[in-house]
C-alpha cells in the first residue's frame, strides 16, 4: 500500500476539541445528569463527575472542536514543502463550515486521500459526530457508519493503523512514534490534556493552532519515514493565514 502512496496526494490532519463549556455546572441540567450517568462508568475511587469532566472534550456527545489543522506536501524545484492552513475559533459551526469548503474541493480529486494519527477512532469520527451535531451534510468521506476498517483505509490513512500491522491490541502514541524514528517533536509547548486550560483560562485560540499544526507536521513526517523518504526541512514550513 505505501509503496504506491504519494505524500503529494494526502491532506495530514489533526483536531483539537474541548468540554462545551468549562465547569460541569455550566451545562444545561439534562446534559448534566448524562454526564454525571457517563462518569458512574469510568470514575475510579475518589473521582468525582466534575473531575471527570476535564476529560469531556474527548467525547464528541459533551465537547467541541476549536481547531483543525490540515498540511499538504507539495514540490518547489527539487525540495518538498509543507503547507499547513487552520481552521479555528469559538463558533464550531463556522469552523466546520469553512474545512468542509475546503475538504470538498480536496477530495474532489480520486487519488487525493486523508491522513491522522488515531484518525479512524479519533479525528474522523470526531468531525463527522460534530458535523451531524451542528445540522450539517456529511461529506462523502466521512459516511462511514457501519463501514469495515478495511473498507476505509485506502482513503482514511492512519500512522496509528499502519503501525499496528494488524495488531489490533496495539497502541503507540505520535510523541512515541517521532521519538523512535528521529522526527522532530511537537510536543514543544503544550500537550493535548492543556488544550481546555488554554482556551478557557488564557483564551489563546493562536497557541492552539499552533499546537495542532505542529501534529500534522508530525503525521506527515511519519508517513515519510515509513515510506524510506527524507523528511521535510523545518525552514520548508508554511503556514497559510
Amino acid at each position: 500500500m505505501l509503496d504506491r502512496l504519494q505524500p503529494e496526494h494526502v491532506l495530514y490532519l489533526d483536531i483539537e476539541t474541548v468540554p462545551q463549556v468549562e465547569k460541569l455546572a455550566d451545562l444545561p441540567e439534562k446534559y448534566q445528569k448524562l454526564w454525571n450517568r457517563k462518569a458512574e462508568t469510568m470514575a475510579r475511587e475518589g473521582e468525582s463527575a466534575e473531575k471527570l469532566f476535564e476529560r469531556a472534550g474527548i467525547y464528541a456527545e459533551f465537547g467541541k472542536i476549536v481547531c483543525i489543522s490540515c498540511g499538504t506536501i507539495y514540490r518547489r524545484g527539487n525540495k518538498r514543502i509543507y503547507r499547513v492552513k487552520s481552521f479555528y475559533g469559538t463558533d464550531e459551526v463556522l469552523l466546520l463550515k469553512e474545512f468542509l469548503v475546503m475538504l470538498e474541493k480536496f477530495m474532489a480529486n480520486p487519488v487525493h486521500r486523508l491522513c491522522a494519527h488515531n484518525g479512524q477512532e479519533f479525528d474522523f469520527p470526531y468531525i463527522a459526530r460534530r458535523v451531524l451535531i451542528n445540522g450539517l451534510k456529511l461529506p462523502s468521506i466521512l459516511d462511514i457508519a457501519g463501514a469495515k476498517p478495511w473498507e476505509v483505509r485506502d482513503y482514511l490513512l492512519d500512522t496509528m493503523q499502519l503501525w499496528k500491522f494488524g495488531d489490533y491490541k496495539h497502541y503507540t502514541s505520535l510523541d512515541l512514534l517521532c521519538t523512535i524514528f528521529d522526527v522532530p517533536t511537537p510536543k514543544d509547548d503544550i500537550d493535548g490534556s492543556q488544550v481546555a486550560g488554554v482556551y478557557y483560562r488564557e483564551g489563546d485560540l493562536e497557541r492552539i493552532a499552533r499546537y495542532c499544526e505542529k501534529d500534522t507536521l508530525a503525521v506527515a513526517q511519519i508517513l515519510l519515514r515509513f515510506k524510506g523518504e527524507p523528511l521535510i526541512e523545518p525552514e520548508n514550513f508554511e503556514i497559510v493565514q
